[in-house]
């Protein structure tokens, strides 16, 4: 079968770019791996730069029960301190925002092909996509949008060398005096080999997501449950918060090796036809809260350039212009933190210059020239 447009994934920044391009009249279809919504492993922190996208789309995130977000609680052993953020963020479950955009998409005349498994993308006469039990699909344009798992095909190069971290996420309905103490805030809790993050989203639960070493999780017997309550034993205040609460999913979502500082290295191989989203061109460490906005500026910047008739070479350029100096800041930033001495140091900025932690969260964003670049486009558009 053979296809104009097809949009390879789902997630944030799949349905963003499949919405812009049926808005500008093209037949496009979008294929997606899950039957229907689905949790996936995401902090949920949606920034000021994730939210204008979200406007420009058209959606009402208040109604979907997104939580607003004023400040950043950064945690270590019994020593807690408040930062205000520079912007009010909003905590909204992938699950809920996923299906918001896909059906945005679907209202604008995208095409939905749910419980598409993709497992292999050829690229040498023509741009293919393998679907598991459906056989092959061509396309003469393909955005690449499939998440952070490497697609057969289409591995990320150079090879990037993850380390050793796994990560867990699970939804608790934490009491309400635990809720109410989170209302309005991210909680960032730091321990020797690794760190969480917890804050409110809709319906009355919380998300936990962590990060830790593959070790810690060997020294519980590869067990969820084990691994928590170590946790708890050796952190009270992430104990408090989880007195009383109810785990929601049946078991966490997890995820292993993520490519933390991956970012996309343009090439004059690379298939004119093939657009790298999301992910798969460029991979932020997750504690800066702007891994969905690098999603949705990837999205709109790719279909900005395939309306202007760009080849793929020149939107990577400008998506490796736009993101490599956030990208290695941020991932400054993470190599320190991952150090107890480190640790110290951004406590210690945290509560006597409060003002250089505000400095730095703005410095791990998307530049402002970025997206006013882009505004400016669309506003043509």
């Amino acid at each position: 079968m053979k296809l104009p447009l097809v949009v390879a994934g789902g997630g944030l920044a799949g349905a963003a770019a499949a919405c812009l391009l049926a808005r500008a009249g093209c037949r496009v279809v979008l294929l997606e791996r899950e039957a229907g919504p689905t949790d996936k492993i995401c902090g949920e922190f949606i920034s000021m730069e994730a939210q204008h996208y979200l406007r420009l789309l058209g959606l009402d995130l208040s109604a979907h029960g997104a939580q607003p977000i004023r400040r950043v609680r950064l945690v270590r052993g019994a020593v807690a301190i408040d930062v205000a953020l520079p912007f009010v963020a909003l905590g909204l479950s992938r699950r809920s925002l996923d299906q918001a955009l896909i059906d945005c998409a679907a209202a604008n005349g995208a095409e939905i092909r749910r419980d598409c498994t993709i497992t292999h993308l050829g690229r040498e006469d023509t741009l293919t996509l393998d679907i598991a039990g459906q056989g092959r699909i061509e396309a003469d344009t393909i955005f690449l949008a499939t998440g952070k798992h490497e697609l057969r095909g289409a591995r990320r190069r150079p090879a990037t060398q993850a380390e050793n971290l796994v990560g867990f996420k699970m939804y608790f309905r934490l009491t309400s005096a635990q809720r109410n103490i989170l209302r309005d805030c991210v909680e960032v809790l730091m321990w020797p080999d690794g760190y969480a993050g917890l804050q409110n989203v809709e319906d009355g639960r919380s998300n936990l997501c962590l990060l830790t070493q593959e070790a810690r999780l060997r020294a519980a017997g590869g067990d969820w449950q084990r691994l928590l309550d170590d946790l708890c034993r050796t952190q009270p205040h992430l104990a408090r918060r989880l007195e009383g609460a109810v785990p929601l999913l049946a078991r966490p979502i997890s995820i292993f090796r993520v490519p933390y500082g991956f970012l996309h290295k343009p090439s004059a191989d690379d298939p004119a036809g093939l657009y790298r989203l999301g992910d798969q061109v460029a991979v932020i460490p997750s504690f800066t809260g702007e891994g969905m906005s690098i999603a949705l500026h990837s999205a709109a910047v790719a279909v900005a350039c395939y309306l202007q008739g760009d080849a793929a070479l020149v939107y990577h350029r400008r998506m490796r212009n736009d993101f490599a100096a956030q990208i290695a800041r941020a991932s400054a930033l993470y190599r320190l933190g991952r150090s107890a001495q480190g640790q110290a140091a951004m406590m210690w900025v945290a509560r006597t210059y409060p003002a250089a932690l505000r400095l730095a969260t703005s410095l791990t964003r998307i530049p402002p020239h970025a997206l006013a670049r882009q505004s400016a486009l669309a506003a043509a558009g």
